[in-house]
């Protein structure tokens, strides 16, 4: 049965492409929603309607990486323990998009799940330094803009440099579990920052550019 939501939508939309994409935003939208909350049921309904309707979907805001649906919906079945579908789902993403360090994050994660901790590993690490990299330079180029509002305090930056130390200093003793838990927290924050950034500076404009 369609949400009621979904019944306006349609009596709304006169041109099919148009009614489509803004089906898509509205599920991406609300499933991003799930994600950040912990609804990861919900998320994932929604990222697998948007994926439906529109394959190529991308997100991309005005300082973070574009990111795949494909992503999305990689790590959505990741945090529902659908491990095989994860691994396919985050791959595609990969193929179509080298640079995606979050989606990177969980097929490491997902090997790791699935046995191939080797694998898994090297994917982690290649993530955590993607991800570093990029908040190192968004916060230098754009220090004078919303490059000041990304990762202020190196929270996000620190926790990656800790579990790439640990990954080097532990080898065969590494502590698995906490990589795990590491690596979940270091993607779901760094998802979140984006909005932080962007409410910070938007609090920032409208008071007339003084710090709070």
């Amino acid at each position: 049965m369609k949400s009621a939501a979904s019944l306006i939508l349609s009596a709304l939309c006169f041109f099919p492409f148009a009614c489509s994409t803004m089906q898509t935003g509205n599920d991406f939208a609300a499933g991003r929603r799930a994600l950040i909350v912990g609804d990861d049921q919900a998320a994932l309904r929604f990222f697998q309607s948007a994926a439906e309707s529109n394959p190529n979907f991308t997100y991309a805001t005005g300082s973070s990486p574009r990111q795949s649906i494909w992503s999305y919906v990689g790590r959505a079945q990741y945090l529902n323990d659908q491990f095989p579908q994860a691994r396919q789902s985050l791959e595609r993403a990969l193929s179509e998009g080298r640079d995606e360090d979050i989606a990177r994050l969980y097929l490491g994660l997902t090997l790791i799940r699935e046995g191939d901790r080797q694998r898994g590993l090297k994917e982690i690490e290649s993530g955590m330094r993607g991800i570093y990299s990029f908040l190192d330079n968004i916060t230098q180029t754009q220090r004078f803009g919303i490059g000041r509002f990304w990762d202020p305090n190196r929270d996000i930056r620190s926790a990656i440099q800790f579990n790439l130390d640990m990954i080097s200093r532990e080898g065969e003793n590494l502590n698995w579990q906490q990589l795990i838990a590491d690596t979940e927290r270091i993607a779901l924050q760094m998802e979140r920052e984006s909005d932080l950034a962007r409410r910070q500076e938007a609090r920032e404009l409208q008071s007339g550019g003084r710090r709070p």
